[in-house]
């Protein structure tokens, strides 16, 4: 029987902190529908995920360091949260670059929790409607993004969510998003060339 995403190459941006079920629920999910996955981190080698962002969890093996990783291999983005993680992704020049040819490419992308603190960084929320933890909020406002309190929020291939509650609706969306392939790019922010 074939999957939603067979033939999909999905690209999973993680370090340190991640929160361990944002990382693995998305990617099973992708990965049931025949999506090959892959995990990027700031370096190659292990990261240690975290449960409810202070308790570690699994220790998890990047396949490849950012540096190494082109934007053009991957038909989606998974972003997930954990304080810690995205404060460290945000602040990588490597990560910022490889999510901003993401986005203009028009690739969907899934982010979830804390991971829109990347994508603020990155200038890739201004114009644009999504949710997030509440503590980010006020970030993605300031920086140009229209922030709702919803269980899944889609806008132009970019799917967010809260908080691992509502990773069931989060795993169904990034499913549907990846398998429609490339959207439309979002003429603001860094997506202008």
């Amino acid at each position: 029987m074939a999957g939603k995403l067979d033939g999909k190459r999905i690209a999973i941006l993680a370090t340190d902190g991640v929160e361990q079920v944002e990382l693995t629920r998305p990617r099973e999910a992708v990965e049931q529908e025949g999506a090959r996955t892959e995990i990027i981190s700031l370096s190659e080698g292990e990261f240690q995920a975290m449960n409810n962002d202070i308790e570690p969890a699994d220790t998890f093996t990047a396949d490849k360091a950012v540096q190494q990783a082109s934007a053009a291999d991957y038909d989606g983005l998974i972003l997930p949260g954990g304080t810690v993680n995205a404060d460290r992704l945000r602040m990588d020049p490597d990560v910022v670059a490889f999510v901003q040819e993401i986005f203009r490419a028009g690739t969907p992308v899934g982010v979830i929790c804390h991971g829109p603190w990347t994508l603020v960084e990155a200038d890739l929320v201004r114009g644009r409607t999504l949710t997030s933890y509440p503590s980010l909020r006020t970030d993605i406002r300031n920086a140009g993004g229209t922030v709702v309190d919803e269980e899944v929020v889609t806008d132009h291939g970019l799917v967010s969510s809260r908080n691992p509650d509502d990773l069931p609706a989060f795993c169904a969306k990034i499913v549907e998003e990846f398998a429609e392939g490339a959207h439309a790019v979002h003429h603001e922010g860094a997506t202008v060339a």
